[in-house]
């Protein structure tokens, strides 16, 4: 099955991932929808140049032809945006945050039910990482034993002259724990094969940027399932000598040995991304991961055709926004913050 899509929003640079992704595996996109001049909007139409900008975002909704809208709009924006696909009959697929609030959750549960249709996030971290898809292998393998806890570092250079307006607005972007760390959230649970999760205890801080009091530069959450316990940080800390946008890494603790992921950087030397390091009791190895596979959009385009979900299951995207909703909202206060 091939999908005819649609992009509504591009105010962030993750739409490139999210399009390129579903036009590598023979879908088509029939024209895209912005609000004004985004700061990606440059790097979209050089990346896409022979897809029609349409003047109304209307015209892509009601298109017959149209089987799903990507969405990359303001955060605080995506999830009236994905309830108006919905009930125009389309499937979705959101950058992460796929919403803002409570309420915006609440009510994107109801409209998938009432509507039965997809409401997918791309976690980018997982879902464009191939080291992930390795690490999962090897999980379902037996190399690491019986997985106990995960730690999900997800480090972002804040580029600050480049940022909009929104981005230091709390109320548009959701907070720093309902942006970043709504990736490292999935992978704790898809990793440990956990359905629900208690957070425990959640901190958001403002150290380095005191002149920007709506930027929240620094996250953590400590949490834990019935099957495993699990620490996040995130920042806004990266520093201009490190060649790419973040450290990211990810400890998978077994009870048979670890993995740990350096997904987009190697500070020891080694070229190119997705490293993966595996210890246990035969193996202590670094493994180049790069030539893993990234499932999810082949199987996000076989569930709208079969109506399943071997993507992403409904449930686990609606929990992952839950869970870091909850941590965002409870969250003590530090720094220029307090």
């Amino acid at each position: 099955m091939t999908l005819t899509l649609g992009v509504i929003g591009i105010d962030h640079r993750h739409i490139y991932g999210q399009l390129a992704h579903m036009l590598d595996r023979g879908c088509r996109c029939a024209g895209w929808w912005t609000d004004g001049a985004p700061q990606p909007l440059d790097g979209f139409i050089e990346r896409f140049p022979n897809i029609p900008r349409v003047p109304d975002r209307h015209m892509l909704l009601e298109d017959p032809d149209i089987d799903m809208i990507l969405i990359a709009d303001i955060p605080d924006r995506r999830a009236d945006l994905a309830i108006e696909a919905m009930r125009a009959g389309k499937e979705v697929m959101s950058d992460k945050p796929g919403c803002t609030t409570l309420e915006q959750l609440d009510r994107l549960r109801a409209c998938v039910a009432e509507t039965g249709r997809i409401w997918s996030i791309d976690f980018s971290e997982r879902f464009e990482v191939p080291a992930v898809t390795r690490a999962a292998e090897l999980i379902t393998e037996g190399a690491i034993g019986q997985v106990v806890q995960t730690v999900g570092l997800g480090p972002h250079r804040l580029n600050r002259a480049t940022r909009p307006d929104w981005f230091f607005e709390p109320a548009r972007y959701g907070g720093i724990l309902t942006d970043i760390a709504s990736h490292q959230l999935d992978q704790f649970l898809y990793l440990t094969g956990s359905e629900d999760a208690e957070i425990l205890a959640a901190t958001i801080g403002n150290f380095a940027n005191p002149g920007d009091p709506g930027l929240e530069d620094f996250g953590e959450i400590l949490l834990r399932s019935d099957r495993a316990q699990g620490y996040i940080r995130v920042d806004w800390y990266t520093p201009d000598a490190l060649p790419t946008w973040g450290d990211g890494r990810l400890t998978i603790l077994g009870t048979k040995g670890t993995i740990e992921l350096r997904k987009y950087v190697d500070v020891a030397g080694r070229p190119g991304t997705d490293h993966l390091f595996l210890t246990n009791g035969t193996r202590c190895e670094h493994i180049n991961a790069a030539d893993a596979s990234l499932p999810y959009f082949d199987r996000l385009i076989a569930d709208v055709r079969d109506r399943t979900e071997t993507a992403m299951g409904q449930a686990h995207c609606f929990k992952v926004m839950e869970l870091a909703l909850t941590a965002q909202a409870q969250a003590i206060r530090r720094g220029a913050l307090a």
